[in-house]
């Protein structure tokens, strides 16, 4: 099938071409992101659109300490969602458990005939980073530790994280089964925000949680720090370094990042505050193309029209960079065409790139704006002539 495309140039035409399509490049801006050198990873995404507004080796694998625990909740999130488990139900704590986990590092301190609810782990987790907590979760929700591990690592498959294994249920080193990528774990906050938001907002952002007779702080560094923060989680191991994963929302942008390796938890902090203020600062957030808009036609094979209208789904919003000329961003419409017949209304057809300065930024796609039914036998023979005249 040959390849098609077209410039809706809102600046200085390029040439069209095909490319690999791609979610997304730092986007160039008057003051650097406020990342030190010596964090290894990092990496801000804008949920309004998922555009990357800076990354720093995002798909570099590597160990996320206590972070993992956001895929335990994610998963338990799913199982209640899906009405497999409830947050009243309580869970004996058993001897075995307490003499495994108690007091072994970041802990909700629970004692062996304790009955803890679901919702009451949750919080051990999300607030205090519960190692303990987690795997009374994995035992309680799913009877033993492997299949809990087995849900994990099958959610982890269906959201993307390609560059992502579980071998335990909170993050204690277990001889590297555990690791991930900054973008994997973009992809995680991204799920449990955005498909949870009543149970996120319920279990993360608080910020003390007392057990008996023992009452405990949240290490997040952001919540309560910076405007429109509200979670998720710190991972510290000495093979790990001081890693974050954090989200904010303000008005209806919502941001997710990860910072990873950094040698200490001051310099973690302090980044993480410092990121999150600069993506929502630094930024214009513009519609530059409404839902609905015809932006473009692509060619229609053997179809009762010979194109069909392109529009997206939803506005268009990008992040540009406060004050950028709009000579330096473009927009190119790619696809693969002609398009074969029957089309049907609302069929993903193309995508639309942004370019700034010549590089490509961000890849949404845009769907048919009609249906186009398959040509009828008069159609098709009028179809040909074109074809051989044309």
């Amino acid at each position: 099938m040959a390849a098609g495309a077209a410039m809706l140039a809102l600046a200085s035409p390029a040439r069209p071409e095909i490319q690999p399509e791609r979610t997304g490049v730092p986007l160039p801006a008057a003051n650097a992101a406020p990342v030190p050198e010596d964090i290894p990873v990092a990496l801000l995404v804008d949920l309004t659109n998922g555009q990357i507004l800076f990354e720093r080796e995002a798909d570099r694998r590597f160990m996320p300490a206590s972070v993992t625990k956001v895929m335990t909740v994610y998963t338990a999130f799913k199982l209640i969602d899906a009405g497999q488990l409830r947050l009243d139900m309580p869970f004996r704590y058993t001897q075995e458990l307490e003499d495994a986990w108690y007091a072994e590092g970041s802990n909700m301190f629970l004692r062996a005939n304790d009955r803890p609810t679901i919702a009451q782990l949750l919080l051990g987790i999300t607030t205090v980073s519960g190692n303990d907590a987690s795997v009374a979760m994995a035992v309680a929700a799913a009877g033993s530790l492997d299949r809990w591990l087995e849900l994990m690592n099958e959610n982890a498959a269906e959201l993307g994280m390609q560059n992502t294994h579980f071998g335990s249920p909170n993050g204690y080193p277990d001889g590297g089964q555990t690791y991930t990528s900054a973008r994997d774990l973009a992809l995680l906050g991204e799920a449990v925000t955005q498909r949870y938001p009543a149970l996120y907002h319920r279990f993360f952002g608080h910020r003390t949680l007392t057990w008996g007779d023992i009452t405990q702080g949240n290490h997040d560094p952001v919540t309560g720090r910076v405007p429109g923060a509200d979670g998720l989680k710190t991972g510290f191991t000495n093979e790990a370094g001081y890693t974050f994963l954090g989200s904010a929302r303000r008005g209806d942008t919502r941001l997710v990042m990860v910072l990873a390796g950094s040698p200490t938890a001051r310099e973690r902090d302090t980044a993480a505050r410092a990121l999150l203020e600069w993506g929502f600062e630094a930024f214009d957030r513009r519609t530059i193309v409404p839902a609905g808009a015809k932006v473009a036609r692509a060619r229609v094979q053997d179809g009762a029209e010979d194109a069909v209208p392109l529009e997206p789904a939803s506005d268009v919003v990008v992040a540009l960079p406060r004050g950028m000329r709009p000579d330096r961003y473009a927009l190119e419409l790619t696809y693969r065409g002609p398009v074969e017949a029957p089309v049907a209304k609302g069929q993903p057809v193309a995508r639309l790139r942004l370019s700034i300065d010549g590089r490509p930024t961000l890849d949404l796609p845009l769907e048919a704006g009609e249906a186009v039914p398959r040509a009828n036998p008069l159609q098709r023979v009028v179809n040909a002539v074109e074809s051989w005249l044309t």
